[in-house]
C-alpha cells in the first residue's frame, strides 16, 4: 500500500498495490483531468514532486523525454513503488468530483436502434441500483468470452431515475467489440458495464454561452451534457454543431428539434461534408464556426470526436477567442481501456 500526497493541497489518497495514481484517485472520488487511460493522449499529465513510480508503456507524443527528465508523469499508467508519492496538483483541482467507479455492473439490453448506416444504439436497463454519473462521462462495454475485450463508450443521455443508460456504438471493421455490438448483442442479453470514468464534464456554477461541437458518435456525450444543461433550466445560449458526412449520417433530427422547441436558448446547426444540402451548412467545422460565432471569448466549448477532429476544432475554437480553461474535450483513442475499480461505495461531492 502507498500513500499519494497532493501538492499543495496535502490531501493524501491511499494507492493498494498494483492500482494505478489515475485510479487510487478515482476510487477516492477525486477528478484528475484524462481521456484515454492508456498512455496515449497526455490529459493526465502531472508533475511528480517525490517519490518513485513506474511508468509503464506511454507514447513519446504523450509523454516527451524532456518531461519525463523534469519529473512530469501519466497517472493512467503509472504505478507508485515508494511508500509516498508526491504529485503537483492545485487545492481547487483536488476537491472529489466524480462517483468511484464500479467494475461488472449488471444491466439488460431493452432495444437497439440503428441510428445510421454505420451507428447502432443501445438502451441498456440496471439489474442492480442505477450506476451514479455525471453527464459527459463514459463506461466500458465487452465480453470476453465472445472475443470482446472491453472498450469505452460516452453515455449519451442525462442521468435518469429508472437507471437506463443508453450508448451510441459506431461500427469499426477491424473493431471486434464494435462488430460483437452490431452482429451479435441482441435485445435481452445481460451485459456487464464498468464505470463510469472520465472528466468531460460541465460546471454547474458556469453561466456563459455552451457551444458544443461533435463528429459521428462523438455526439454521444454532447447528448448527456446537452439534455442535462437543458433539463436544470440553463438559461444561457447552447449551440449543437455536428458534423456529418452525408445526410445519412446526421442523426437525433427529431430530439434536436423537439430541444428547439421546447428550449427557445437551444440551437442545432449540422453540417455536411460530403454533399449539399438546402438548409444545412457545408464544410468541416474549423471551416464554417466563424462564419457562425466570431467570437468565443466568453463561450464554455465542448468538443467530441476523433483525437483529429478535437485538435482541428480547438485550433479554430482559440482562433475566435476561447480560452483553454473554457474549452473541454473528449477525442476517442481506438484501442482505449480504463482500467477498472473493484467494487466500491458510491460518493457524491
Amino acid at each position: 500500500m502507498s500513500r499519494i500526497r497532493l501538492h499543495p493541497s496535502g490531501r493524501e489518497v491511499e494507492c493498494a498495490s498494483g492500482d494505478t495514481v489515475l485510479g487510487a484517485l478515482e476510487k477516492a472520488g477525486y477528478a484528475l483531468p484524462n481521456n484515454c487511460r492508456a498512455g496515449a493522449c497526455g490529459e493526465c499529465k502531472v508533475k511528480v514532486v517525490s517519490g518513485n513510480f513506474d511508468q509503464g508503456m506511454v507514447l513519446d507524443m504523450a509523454l516527451s523525454q524532456d518531461e519525463r527528465t523534469q519529473g512530469f508523469g501519466l497517472m493512467c499508467m503509472a504505478k507508485p513503488l515508494s511508500e509516498e508519492m508526491v504529485i503537483e496538483w492545485g487545492t481547487e483541482d483536488a476537491k472529489p468530483k466524480l462517483f468511484p467507479p464500479r467494475e461488472n455492473q449488471r444491466f439488460v439490453v431493452t432495444d437497439r436502434i440503428p441510428r445510421t448506416p454505420r451507428i447502432v444504439e443501445l438502451r441498456l436497463r440496471p439489474v442492480g441500483p442505477p450506476m451514479r454519473f455525471w453527464p459527459g462521462q463514459y463506461i466500458t462495454l465487452g465480453n470476453e468470452r465472445d472475443g470482446a475485450p472491453a472498450r469505452c463508450y460516452s453515455i449519451a443521455n442525462a442521468p435518469r431515475p429508472d437507471g437506463e443508460i443508453v450508448l451510441q456504438v459506431t461500427r469499426v471493421d477491424e473493431g471486434q467489440t464494435s462488430l460483437w455490438v452490431h452482429d451479435k448483442l441482441g435485445i435481452g442479453e445481460l451485459v456487464k458495464l464498468s464505470g463510469p470514468y472520465g472528466t468531460f464534464i460541465g460546471d454547474p456554477a458556469v453561466e456563459s454561452p455552451v457551444l458544443c461541437l461533435a463528429a459521428g458518435s462523438g455526439l454521444a456525450p454532447i447528448l448527456s451534457l446537452a439534455e442535462a444543461a437543458l433539463r436544470r433550466g440553463y438559461r444561457k445560449p447552447v449551440d449543437l454543431v455536428f458534423s456529418a458526412r452525408e445526410r445519412s449520417d446526421l442523426y437525433d433530427g427529431g430530439l434536436m428539434k423537439y430541444w428547439e422547441t421546447k428550449h427557445r436558448n437551444f440551437t442545432y446547426r449540422p453540417t455536411l461534408t460530403r454533399e449539399t444540402c438546402d438548409g444545412l451548412l457545408h464544410g468541416r467545422i474549423p471551416e464554417v464556426l466563424a462564419k457562425q460565432f466570431p467570437d468565443l471569448s466568453r463561450h464554455s466549448v465542448f468538443i467530441a470526436g476523433s483525437p483529429a477532429f478535437v485538435a482541428d476544432c480547438v485550433a479554430a475554437a482559440k482562433a475566435l477567442g476561447a480560452t483553454d480553461e473554457m474549452i473541454h474535450t473528449e477525442g476517442y483513442f481506438g484501442q482505449a481501456q480504463p482500467q477498472t475499480a473493484p467494487q466500491s461505495h458510491l460518493t457524491p461531492y
